[in-house]
């Protein structure tokens, strides 16, 4: 029997952590980059086939960011923002309906194809390419410039009149590869006994993430432009059509498939046209992206938390194929939730290889009625998770025995308990040692207390071992025992107690994310933390009280009443406390409103503050805190290692340039102290990366189509 991906997934990230380590701590690799690079590809090769395998203690991510460790991190000056998705014309109805709350009259569209490739964007400074970026997380991907310079169809310089080119200019595309490149790249492997690739997305994906921009050169990439993100000092327009155009005209290749269309018929008609079509073309597509096209319309429609109302993604019916239902097994989440899910005969589903799929939950099973030793449909449901469809009735085995559902937990063997009116099956056991790896995990993550060092394998074996029961005893680690495990040396533990230190000063919302009370994700973390401004707070609150701060409501506001109603979870808060943990979070405008229309730029590591307290603290006091520096900033806090960009352009526009000190005094009057310096220090500027965030001043909101 072949190694399951879970398997193989643990087996080649304990081999990359061994060799970083040898490679990165103890200067002494025992591999070629080669081989080490091997290792990398075959690991990103099972995280995109398997998405559920993936998680942010990878050896493929930098910490919390999804960032290849092959790649530096690249912060977008406008988020790219993901869609959301409509898979009927129904759906495409109650998008357009949405859009009445927020503006009225004729609205016309932009109908183009959802290009299945590798999201991009490239950054142009005064014209010329200064950097190209993966999406990531949506705020920051990875720098692969090196490798998008040799895709010939993207102009290394704009093809426009100087004094219309834009100073700062973001184009956001969709890198891919041609099938016929594609098919001939696998008859050139298959030649020379090679990796044969399973489809052109992830063949193009590979050849632009990895560190040898010759091998992307060989690989005859392509890329479509569809949007703009941030410009600054560039032409104005009112429709998105007319950036396309001049797009086109600058250099870049827009999909000539893109057409404008007035009213949901034809919007539809594009769609059906294109699903009958698809295979017609020379890349591969799996919807249609539709857009307004009023770029003032846009701006009234604005965006929800993770997605512009004004765009949506129709995504064509997924590809299905049948196979053996080898067993259906259960896995223990972080909050003890019980998953059932399919281990498959491996088949292979919209090109990619599947063998492992899931059944949601009991009920769901149940519903389907699939048995192990079942032929089965699989289906990529919203072309990301496996899925079991259902089985194939005709083809059952005479006398196959339903499947249950475990009673037990196939970790702990403690009971298993399924909720009164849920259809979601738990472990209650508190000390469940699946629940506590996964727990701990989590709160170490770059999402909650982001703390670098402390994966999951980690947190095995240091919960093997002992050392950890729970997250508060992260806090109090016996490092002289740590100093016992292979692979913790002096330097390794240095970096981990450094990195559990640093975490103790994170806001109040990644504490509460990192707590994995059930219901409460990241953005009511945020909200509740805004709202009550102390985990205290939080602890003796009426559910009542909280269910009415909007963002939060009952459902929220109970779960997070019952976690802190167990005595178990008390404890762990006052362990956390005792070890000196942050609880407070922003405070409402308690604070003197002296910042009122001020902008302050923070930049580099700053010593009271951290950056996002920094930047909350200017909030408090009615000012804002863009990501980047424009005529209208007040000032900028330079800390350590600063943005070198930032300071360079605020000298120029002879902004005043603040120490701590500074940023204090600013704070407490509203006024830039007298006699500040505008000018850096030369080593402030040495050798350093530029750390922008997301600009606030934005053009419009940017999806990743894609």
């Amino acid at each position: 029997m072949s190694q399951a991906p879970a398997e193989r997934v643990e087996q080649l990230r304990s081999q990359i952590e061994h060799h970083n380590r040898r490679y990165y701590e103890l200067d002494d690799p025992e591999i070629s980059d080669a081989d080490y690079d091997a290792l990398i590809r075959e690991l990103q090769a099972l995280e995109e086939e398997y998405p559920d395998l993936v998680t942010p203690e990878s050896p493929t991510q930098k910490v919390g960011a999804g960032v290849s460790v092959l790649f530096a991190e690249a912060r977008h000056l406008q988020p790219m923002m993901s869609l959301d998705n409509a898979t009927s014309f129904e759906d495409l109805q109650a998008w357009v309906k949405r859009m009445d709350r927020f503006i009225s009259g004729d609205v016309a569209f932009n109908c183009e194809l959802k290009i299945d490739g590798l999201a991009m964007s490239l950054l142009y400074q005064d014209g010329r390419l200064a950097r190209a970026a993966t999406r990531g997380d949506g705020v920051v991907g990875e720098d692969v410039t090196p490798n998008v310079r040799t895709i010939g169809v993207i102009p290394g310089q704009l093809d426009v009149e100087s004094q219309a080119t834009p100073s700062v200019l973001e184009v956001r595309g969709e890198v891919y590869m041609p099938i016929s490149a594609f098919e001939e790249l696998n008859r050139r492997e298959a030649a020379k006994g090679g990796r044969v690739f399973s489809n052109p997305r992830n063949s193009g994906a590979g050849s632009l993430r990895q560190k040898d921009p010759g091998v992307t050169a060989s690989r005859e990439l392509a890329f479509w432009a569809y949007q703009l993100g941030a410009m600054e000092a560039g032409p104005s327009f009112t429709e998105h059509s007319q950036t396309l155009e001049w797009m086109r005209e600058a250099g870049f290749p827009v999909n000539p498939n893109i057409k404008t269309v007035h009213g949901l018929d034809e919007v539809d008609e594009y769609c059906r046209h294109w699903l009958e079509h698809r295979h017609d073309l020379d890349y591969e597509i799996d919807g249609v992206v539709v857009k307004v096209d009023n770029l003032a319309q846009r701006l009234e429609l604005g965006a929800t938390s993770k997605a512009p109302r004004w765009a949506i993604a129709f995504k064509f019916p997924p590809e299905e194929r049948t196979t053996l239902l080898r067993d259906i097994m259960v896995s223990i989440g972080r909050t003890g939730k019980a998953t059932p899910f399919a281990m498959l005969e491996p088949v292979t589903v919209s090109g990619s290889r599947v063998k492992l799929a899931t059944l949601h939950n009991e009920d769901q099973v149940r519903a389907k009625d699939v048995r192990p030793g079942d032929t089965v449909i699989v289906r990529k449901a919203g072309d990301v998770i496996p899925e079991v469809r259902g089985p194939v009735l005709s083809l059952r085995p005479p006398d196959l025995p339903a499947w249950q559902f475990p009673t037990r937990c196939p970790i702990c063997g403690q009971p298993l308990v399924r909720l009164e009116g849920e259809s979601d099956t738990f472990c209650v056991n508190s000390d469940c040692p699946g629940q506590r790896v996964m727990r701990i995990s989590h709160f170490a993550g770059r999402g909650a207390m982001d703390i670098e060092g402390l994966g999951e394998r980690t947190v095995q074996q240091f919960s093997e071992a002992g050392l950890l029961r729970d997250v508060a005893d992260i806090y109090a680690l016996d490092f002289e025992r740590v100093g016992q495990f292979e692979g913790f040396g002096e330097v390794s533990i240095t970096n981990l107690e450094r990195a559990i230190e640093a975490s103790k000063g994170r806001p109040l919302a990644n504490l509460l994310v990192g707590l994995s009370i059930r219901h409460l994700g990241g953005t009511g973390s945020q909200v509740l933390a805004r709202a009550m401004g102390h985990l205290d707070r939080i602890m003796t609150a009426e559910v009542e009280e909280m269910a009415t701060i909007e963002g939060i409501g009952p459902v929220i506001a109970a779960s997070v009443g019952q976690f802190f109603a167990l005595e178990a979870n008390r404890d762990v808060v006052e362990r956390l406390r005792q070890a000196g943990v942050n609880f407070e979070g922003p405070q409402a405008p308690s604070a003197p409103q002296v910042l009122v229309g001020a902008s302050v730029v923070v930049t580099g590591t700053l010593e009271r503050w951290s950056r996002e307290a920094a930047e909350e603290a200017v909030k408090m006091r009615g000012g804002k805190a863009p990501g980047s520096v424009s005529k209208k900033t007040t000032a900028i806090v330079v800390g350590a290692e600063p943005g070198t960009a930032k300071l360079t352009k605020a000298q120029e526009l002879g902004i005043p340039i603040l120490d701590e000190a500074g940023f204090a005094h600013l704070l407490e009057t509203g006024e830039v102290p007298p006699l500040m310096s505008l000018e850096a220090p030369a080593e402030e500027l040495a050798g350093v990366g530029d750390a922008d965030r997301p600009a606030d001043d934005r053009l419009h909101a940017d999806p990743a189509d894609g």
